[in-house]
């Protein structure tokens, strides 16, 4: 046993002697309830110090990979199933037929652009001559990097932000790994994570982001290999992020050179704020996300996925091996809409649109003593004094919203819930009241006076 463990290890630093016994564990060559060798034993044989082994020895154990009992040593733990719930699958609210769903996250349909008049544009659709040609369209590249906030190494597009995320997972982060993350941070991204079995943290945030000086707290505590932001309208607090602060979290970042940071553009061209980037700073390990799914269409299914080309590169051939590419017809539907006039100014149109419900539902929420943070994109975070009362309270009203806690990688100091408030056009003042009085338990007419116990994650 203990040969075949130490034979696996190729490289014998913590995180690398963790993946070489989670790579025994997938291959079956380490079975459940198999007895591993002590730290000591494996520490000698490898000549890594016993700290350097226990280190991975914990890593295991917090994935569920391994288990101590005590004195009887430690084993390949057994499969627990079923599997945790995605944190996914928690966001819709108690949607009924007939009731208004403010839970989806998705944008307003009316404020997409009509993509009629790209199709008939595209012709017959002959843009693909070989299974090999490269996977971007060259005109849909140039027009990208044009507008990329920093110069990438190299560029792709695929099915999808969340694809993105995915396949850039799966290249950068294994199992056990440290990856840091904004709490509250969006709930796919923290599924990802735990699929990988990565080992996630979570920075709080401000009015202005990531805060630079929590991140370099934990970076110093922890060997991170990976920080995701999402630089404008994050989901689901609403924050841009202004170049200072990128500049900020780049020179907390300057220190670590071995961590890669992945940005989450998500809202694209619906964003009020400007395109910002820590790649301006740290060009050679940043990956840039830019979707177009809010902004362009949904069905369009197409990111791009721009930086070092020892990520980009990697993500671009395994691809050849699943789907080959993004569909090229789409891609020229996408490009016809980046440089029509029409298109461009409906964009704009709906950019300013959900500014306007941004900030019409922000101030009639104030007004009744609600805070709420929605400063970009098409999410409102409300601050409600027990979650559970607030998702009641609206589905007994016919409103659906995504309850806060799925967002949370720690409890925040309040419950919250998300509200798409980019589907709202009208009745401000009547959904006001209704949020207020499922926010606010001492609101007259919630229909209680009773104040939360002391809760901790829901």
């Amino acid at each position: 046993m203990l040969a075949l463990i130490t034979g696996a290890v190729e490289d014998r630093s913590a995180r690398g002697i963790a993946a070489a016994v989670s790579r025994l564990v997938t291959a079956g060559q380490l079975t459940a309830g198999t007895r591993l060798p002590t730290v000591r034993d494996v520490a000698r044989e490898l000549g890594v110090s016993p700290t350097t082994v226990s280190e991975a020895w914990r890593s295991l154990t917090r994935a569920g990979a391994i288990q101590t009992r005590g004195r009887s040593g430690t084993f390949v733990a057994a499969p627990v199933l079923p599997r945790q719930r995605w944190r996914y699958s928690q966001l819709g609210g108690s949607a009924t037929a007939g009731s208004r769903d403010l839970s989806t996250g998705v944008p307003d349909h009316d404020l997409l652009p009509d993509l009629t008049d790209a199709l008939k544009r595209i012709g017959d659709g002959r843009l693909t001559s070989s299974y090999l040609d490269e996977p971007v369209l060259p005109a849909l590249e140039s027009l990208l990097r044009e507008r990329w906030p920093f110069p990438p190494e190299r560029l792709t597009v695929v099915d999808g932000a969340l694809d993105a995320l995915d396949r850039v997972i799966g290249e950068v982060v294994r199992f056990g790994d440290h990856v840091v993350v904004e709490n509250p941070a969006f709930p796919p991204l923290l599924d990802l994570l735990q699929a990988v079995g990565a080992t996630v943290v979570g920075v709080p945030m401000d009015a202005y982001g990531m805060r630079p000086d929590l991140l370099h707290g934990v970076l110093a505590d922890y060997p991170a290999v990976a920080v995701f932001l999402q630089p404008r309208a994050h989901n689901p607090t609403g924050v841009s992020m202004a170049a200072t602060r990128a500049s900020e979290l780049a020179t907390v970042l300057g220190g670590c050179p071995d961590v890669l940071v992945v940005e989450d553009d998500h809202a694209g061209d619906i964003a009020s704020a400007a395109p910002v980037s820590l790649g301006a700073f740290l060009p050679e390990r940043t990956v840039h996300v830019a979707s177009f799914s809010k902004s362009h269409g949904p069905d369009l299914r197409l990111a791009a996925a721009g930086g070092p080309a020892r990520v980009i590169g990697p993500v671009a051939d395994r691809r050849l091996l699943g789907p080959g590419w993004s569909s090229r017809l789409l891609q020229g539907v996408l490009l016809d809409l980046l440089t029509d006039p029409a298109a461009v100014a409906q964009i704009a149109k709906a950019r300013s649109a959900y500014a306007t419900r941004r900030a019409t539902l922000l101030e009639e929420l104030r007004a009744r003593g609600v805070t709420a943070t929605a400063d970009d994109g098409i999410n409102l975070w409300m601050t409600v004094d027990d979650q559970q009362i607030a998702m009641v309270t609206l589905a007994a009203h016919g409103i659906a919203v995504s309850p806060g806690a799925p967002f949370c990688v720690a409890p925040l100091d309040t419950d919250h819930v998300r509200v798409t408030v980019g589907l709202v056009s009208d009745g401000f003042a009547d959904l006001a009241d209704i949020l207020a009085s499922a926010a606010l338990l001492d609101t007259p007419g919630s229909g209680t006076r009773v104040r939360p116990h002391p809760r901790g994650w829901r």
